[in-house]
Formats: C-alpha cells, structure tokens, sequence
C-alpha cells in the first residue's frame, strides 16, 4: 500500500478495510441484540412465560451490552482490538448457541441476557469509537456515522430473515443462526483487523506528517477505566451527555427495538409484518445516522442534538393515538428511522471534544453504558407495564416526554476540550 495520510489523495486504503470489517462486527451484534423481540411472541408460546419474564432477558442483555463498554474500551487499549473482539465474538456464539438447550425462564436470561450481553456489549458502539480514533484524524464524524449505521444494517438484514425462520422453523432455529454468524467471524477479525495503521507502514486517514500514536496507559485496564470516569464526572458535560445517551436508549432499542413487534400484535399485526417495520426503520436509519455524521462534521453537535430528541419525542407521543394501519406504521418506521441513532455522531464528537483522543473512547463507553441502562429499564418496564395495564400506552407517552427534556438539556452542554 502506498503510505499517505492526505484525504485528498484517498487516504490509505487499509483504514477503510478495518471500517468495512468493524461494521461487520457491529452488524452482527446489532442482529443478535434484536433478536429478543423476535423471540418474544414465539418463547410466549413455546414456554407460557409472561411477557415481563421474556423482556427481563432482553434488559439483563441490553444492560450489559452498554455496562461491558468502557471496560472493553480499555481492555482494547491494552490488550488490543483483534484479541478483545474475538474473545467477545465467540461469548456471543457461545450464549446463542446454549440457548437451544434452555426449558426455564433463567437460562434465557443467562444465555441471551449475561453471556451474550457481555459479547456484544463488547461489539458495540465503543469499538466503533476506538475505531475511529485510531485509523482517521479527518472524517471522524462521517465515519462515526457509517459505524453507528451498522445497527441499523444488522436490523435490516437479520430481522426480517429472524422473524420468519421463527415463524417456519421455531425459536431454535433463530439461536443456530445468530450463533454461527458471530462464530465465523473470529477468524476474519484475526486475520484482517490490524491494531494501529503504523504496524503496516500507515497514518490515520487525514494525519498530519509529525503524528505520533498515543502511548498505551500506564495503569491496568480496570484502574484506567475508573480513572477516567472519575476524571470525567467532575464535568458537567459528562453527565448531560450521559443523561441524553439514557433517554436515547430508553427510547430506541430498550422501546421500540424490544417492544414494537409484541405492541402491533396487540393490534393484529402479524410477527413478520412488525418485523418488517423495524427493517425499514433500519433502512432509513443507516441514511439519517450517516447524514447525521456529515453534519456533525460541518455543524455544532448541540443543536443537532436538540433536533433529533426534540423529533423523536414528538412522534413517540403521538404513536398510541394513530389507528396502527400499515400507512401509518410506515410513516412512523420512516420518521423514527431517520432519527434512531443518529445522535451518536454527536454525542462522540462532543465527547471527543472535551475529553480528548486517549479518554475520549473510555468516556464514550461510560456515556453508552448510560444508554444501554436507559434501554434496559424500558424493555423491562415496558413489559411490567403491558403485563398490568394490557396496553403499551403509557410507556411510549412517557419516553416521548423524556425524549424532549433531553432535547432541551443538550443545549446546556459546554463545547471545550480538557488539557491532557
């Protein structure tokens, strides 16, 4: 490979070869993190467990998947990329897979809820972010955005192919699936993941001649990890952003990623069709989460902010008044999708910006924790919730009403960057 760090002579080719693999990754985890409101329904029937048990796997796993973050963020500095993910690949290979052995409602939480919510929490949005940091100085945003992307990717290509291997071949057959994707992809990460662009010769895309690759840490990756959360608690910025990222996860996968498929059969729909909404919230997710990026690269990080919970707030109000026909779904899978996560080109940036290059995927990791803890309440919740009342109602009025305090909150985050 030629060695260049100019973007505008097309940067070094392996920087885009990690990204394409890490999306991989990414999608992967995304699929198998999505898998659980597929299972939903079918694990109802399979087993006649209610659906608060069934969603407290889901939030056991999305609660990990975000707490396994800054630790797996340092761990990577450590230890490195390739090891660290295949070592969370084949957890979630590993969880999946036992699940097909499973006959109480404990064992799902174990397979699908710890075991593969430590693997994919480790294949998530921080190894996006320690990505991106390592192999680009320009295009961060962009790149950001086409990462966060692949969760959108990994809903649009596994759900629906999810949804009708349950309906036609049963649970079982969903768990052999997800296990043998994230299984062979352990050798690909081995082989064509390099962990910095300077062990083959290479800069970061768009770094200047003098770079120089940060040192590793001197503590232990468990002492760097609390050592950069104490550092970063001390600002505001920290927990306005933290507090954002909760709602946000609240909102997104814990809410609708969990719940959607399960609240249109309350109305008739069926599995497959539900699926299919979230397959095109995906769609339409992988346009707004890399536009999102574009703009975080030209734009304040805030104010997009603002628009995207403001947005988001308003239609999950909304939702539990339409009638649920087909148009109507589909113009809310458009309008969310656009939206889903597209804050996290942003909320990276803004991290990044007042943390630092070497903190900066540590503090990250400690901000999606937040999301993925945002998420679990709601999965869990809105499953007590529906198991009360008989209805999904309250629980989307009420994240909407959070979506738009968030809104307003990100306006009150200070841009500045704290000296090394």
């Amino acid at each position: 490979m030629a060695r260049t760090s100019n973007p505008r002579l097309g940067g070094n080719m392996a920087a885009f070869i990690v990204v394409g693999l890490t999306f991989i990754c990414l999608m992967a985890a995304a699929g198998l993190r999505s898998a659980p409101g597929v299972l939903m329904v079918p694990l109802e029937t399979a087993f006649g467990w209610s659906r608060a048990s069934v969603s407290l796997a889901a939030g056991v796993g999305i609660l990990l998947y975000g707490l396994t973050g800054p630790f797996a963020a340092a761990l990577m500095q450590t230890y490195g990329i390739r090891r660290v993910v295949m070592v969370a690949l084949g957890l979630m290979s590993a969880g999946t897979g036992l699940s097909v052995f499973m006959r109480e409602s404990w064992q799902y939480v174990v397979t699908w809820g710890v075991i593969a919510g430590l693997g994919s929490g480790t294949v998530a949005m921080v190894l996006g972010a320690t990505v991106v940091n390592r192999w680009f100085v320009a295009r961060r945003g962009l790149i950001m955005g086409l990462l966060t992307a692949s969760a959108a990717s990994g809903t649009l290509v596994f759900l629906p192919a999810m949804a009708a291997l349950a309906e036609n071949s049963g649970w079982r057959a969903v768990a052999i699936a997800v296990a043998c994707v994230t299984g062979t992809l352990a050798p690909a990460v081995w082989f064509f993941l390099p962990e910095w662009p300077d062990d083959i010769g290479q800069k970061p895309y768009g770094a200047p001649e003098d770079y120089v690759r940060p040192a590793p840490p001197a503590q232990s990756p468990m002492a760097n990890t609390f050592a950069v959360l104490r550092r970063a608690a001390a600002n505001r910025t920290f927990w306005l952003l933290f507090s954002g990222f909760f709602i946000c996860g609240l909102t997104t996968n814990g809410l609708v990623g969990t719940h959607l498929i399960a609240m249109c059969s309350d109305h008739g729909m069926a599995p497959t069709g539900a699926a299919g909404l979230l397959a095109v919230m995906g769609l339409f997710d992988l346009i707004g989460t890399v536009a999102s990026g574009w703009l975080t690269d030209r734009f304040d990080s805030r104010k997009l902010l603002f628009i995207y919970y403001l947005l988001r707030g308003i239609s999950l109000v909304v939702l539990p008044y339409t009638d649920f026909s087909l148009t109507t779904l589909g113009v809310f899978a458009v309008f969310y999708g656009l939206d889903w996560v597209a804050t996290v080109p942003p909320t990276v940036r803004l991290a990044t910006e007042a943390f630092g290059d070497q903190d900066g995927p540590i503090v990250f990791g400690w901000i999606a924790a937040g999301h993925q803890i945002g998420a679990a309440t709601a999965a869990i919740a809105a499953g007590i919730l529906r198991t009360i009342n008989g209805q999904y109602l309250e629980a989307f009025v009420f994240a909407g009403l959070l979506a738009i305090l968030a809104a307003f909150a990100s306006m009150a985050i200070r841009r500045q960057v704290i000296p090394a």
